[in-house]
């Protein structure tokens, strides 16, 4: 009797061996269908980034500051912090002036300022809107893609 059961249990031993070495290979080939596309082609761009920006808004001569918390923390892709509210952190690649703009509660276009209080001013024969990217006048500025290290100024000014 005890032959019996060494001789199973040796069968047993043997037969699960065999299955782990040969059903699960140690060098096994895969195709290129089962294998997850990781892999992403060289042209591909990241999604995500770390860059800083600054900006300043300055209407008749009076320097606008973002220390109000209505401002900050507004995207997770674009924003500014209590702690330096003119720092534009981008985390997104591909964000633009406008997209920035776009999440604060004011509105910002080639013609026009609206502050967060409500103040809107606007470029007509009595008034001047104006856009510097790195000391340069850039009227299409809001198109632009933020830069790390860029510099906006945006000067609104009444002839009056």
């Amino acid at each position: 009797m005890k032959v019996l059961i060494i001789s199973i249990a040796s069968i047993l031993v043997l037969a699960a061996i065999a299955l782990i070495f040969f059903h699960f290979p140690k060098n096994r080939k895969f195709n290129n269908e089962s294998l997850p596309n990781t892999i992403s082609s060289p042209s591909a761009q990241p999604t995500t980034t770390n860059l800083q920006a600054s900006f300043t808004i300055k209407t008749d001569n009076i320097i606008r500051i973002f220390t109000n918390s209505k401002y900050h923390n507004q995207s997770e892709d674009v924003y500014i912090t209590p702690d330096n509210p003119s720092r534009v952190n981008v985390k997104k690649t591909g964000i633009t002036w406008a997209d920035f703009f776009n999440t604060l509660p004011m509105k910002l276009t080639k013609d026009c300022l609206v502050t967060g209080d409500g103040e809107t001013l606007c470029r007509n024969e009595a008034s001047s809107l104006k856009f510097y990217l790195n000391d340069r006048e850039d009227p299409d500025l809001l198109d632009k893609e933020i830069k790390n290290g860029d510099k906006l100024l945006v000067i609104f000014k009444s002839n009056g």
